[in-house]
């Protein structure tokens, strides 16, 4: 069965569903802008504690990082982001999502060839690249300041 491309273009119309450009964007910055002021929320909680700046915004990373991974393994994270789209990509958390994520679906294939081989499969690339783009800043620091 050959169509053509006004054809086309009309069955695609009506099958794809409308886009909530608008909607969908004020849900991404609602969202991740919650994220942001929770994570303000815990460091000016960890500094009220007593920890030190440096150390308030560590113990803020590693909640967070914890949170995520929770919130994936809870099946929550997801549901959230389904919503939120491109908010939930807050970079602590989205990552903490995408590294647990394919560990999580493929645990049942075992620890070694499940959970640790596909583990890396969506954060590898962001670890070597993100140590490749922070040596190549550094390196650039580094002849800035001769």
């Amino acid at each position: 069965m050959e169509i053509s491309k006004k054809e086309y273009s009309e069955l695609t119309r009506k099958k794809s569903p409308d886009s909530k450009l608008f909607v969908d964007c004020l849900w991404a910055f609602f969202v991740g802008g919650l994220i942001c002021v929770f994570g303000q929320i815990l460091t000016e909680t960890y500094l009220r504690m007593g920890a030190g700046d440096r150390d308030a915004r560590t113990w803020t990373s590693i909640t967070l990082v914890f949170l995520g991974v929770l919130l994936t393994a809870l099946d929550i994270y997801g549901k959230i982001a389904k919503k939120a789209g491109a908010g939930t990509l807050v970079p602590i958390t989205g990552f903490a999502n995408s590294v647990a994520s394919p560990a999580i679906e493929f645990k049942s294939e075992g620890y070694v060839l499940g959970l640790g081989a596909k583990m890396f499969t969506i954060a590898g690339p962001v670890i070597v690249y993100g140590t490749l783009a922070g040596a190549v800043y550094g390196l650039i620091l580094l002849l800035s300041r001769r």
